[in-house]
């Protein structure tokens, strides 16, 4: 077993990942397959705004999007098929969903800068800004788009490359509906822990608690120093995490038997394919907390602990390679705790 602070194959700093762009009014750092081979199905951004800034509108042509605010104000928008529009505000803990194809954008209405990881169900998303596609659009076929004469429209900036952040012109305008709840909204930091131990807890962005989620997830973990992620796999679901808060070590296992182990910090992001096998216990820190993502809409899991109660002592002993006397006393566990206690010291680096 190697253990590394740069693994090279499930995880790296998304903080030190590809720079979209980076400037006054903001930043964009991403992780697609072209950065991170190991990504599939799945990539992330981090996008930061800086007040009075926003992410201009555009849409995505083959993902799904699925994002977690992690500090700040923003209202957001998106309009949909069928000129179905909506606005809504949100803030750190609150998450929001856009389908594939839909018109959006994210606006800080805030005093300070608004932080959010956005989670695409491709490992390589395509992306269209609207004033991109405007300037893909002569003035005649704008004018006649809009009942304008063509002359009307030569004063209007006209490129195929989107400006993916800009400032606002003037004070934001928020409309009174934007405080309502949305189906694209989910609050996930104010739901009642469905999982919840002495030693950590997870709050769980699921279709069961929100409808509009269709192949995307979130599970936001937090565990005590004193608590670990039981080894477990995931049968038809890939795993993508982002480290929020915190340091914790993490083991995958991949089909050859090679073991990657490393520490993770914060900013940093890992993938598990389906069904390979993996851990997370927390090291050198008072608690962890993750945004992990599935590329599910009702993630599901098999762990260590009901594996050992499916079968037989028999079976086991002769699956592990001892002597049926000395098998541990494995505990009967019908449904798997997802959180466990560390009652053993972290195991030395090798």
């Amino acid at each position: 077993m190697t253990t590394t602070t740069t693994p090279a194959v499930h995880a790296t700093s998304l903080l030190r990942g590809e720079t979209v762009v980076d400037s006054e009014l903001g930043s964009i750092h991403r992780l697609t397959a072209d950065t991170f081979p190991v990504l599939s199905g799945m990539s992330v951004k981090r996008l930061v705004l800086r007040p009075g800034a926003m992410r201009t509108p555009h849409w995505h042509a083959n993902a799904n999007e699925l994002t977690y605010c992690l500090s700040g104000t923003a209202l957001v928008s998106v309009l949909n098929t069928g000129s179905s529009f909506s606005s809504f505000v949100v803030s750190a803990g609150d998450m929001f969903h856009i389908d594939s194809g839909s018109l959006h954008h994210i606006e800080n209405i805030g005093e300070e800068p608004a932080e959010f990881i956005v989670c695409f169900r491709s490992e390589r998303p395509e992306d269209f800004g609207l004033d991109a596609a405007l300037g893909a659009m002569t003035d005649a076929v704008l004018g006649n788009t809009y009942d304008l004469p063509a002359a009307d429209l030569a004063a209007i900036r006209r490129s195929t490359t989107s400006r993916p952040l800009l400032a606002r012109d003037g004070a934001p305008r928020i409309p009174d509906t934007a405080l309502f709840d949305d189906p694209h909204k989910f609050s996930v930091e104010a739901q009642l822990p469905p999982i919840a131990a002495a030693v950590g807890s997870a709050r769980l962005a699921r279709v069961q608690y929100w409808p509009a989620l269709k192949d995307l997830s979130m599970y936001s973990l937090r565990i005590r120093e004193d608590g670990m992620r039981e080894p477990h796999w995931h049968p038809v679901t890939a795993e993508m995490g982002y480290v929020h808060q915190g340091s914790a070590r993490m083991t995958v296992m991949d089909p050859d038997g090679t073991l990657d182990t490393w520490t993770l910090q914060a900013g940093d992001v890992y993938f598990v394919p389906r069904a390979y096998p993996h851990h997370i216990e927390v090291v050198d820190s008072p608690d962890l907390h993750f945004a992990i993502f599935f590329d599910q809409p009702t993630p599901a899991d098999i762990g260590y602990r009901a594996a050992a109660s499916a079968y037989s002592r028999e079976v086991l002993a002769a699956t592990f390679g001892t002597h049926l006397d000395d098998l541990p006393s494995f505990p009967f566990t019908p449904v798997d705790p997802l959180i466990v206690q560390r009652i053993n010291p972290v195991d030395p680096v090798r």
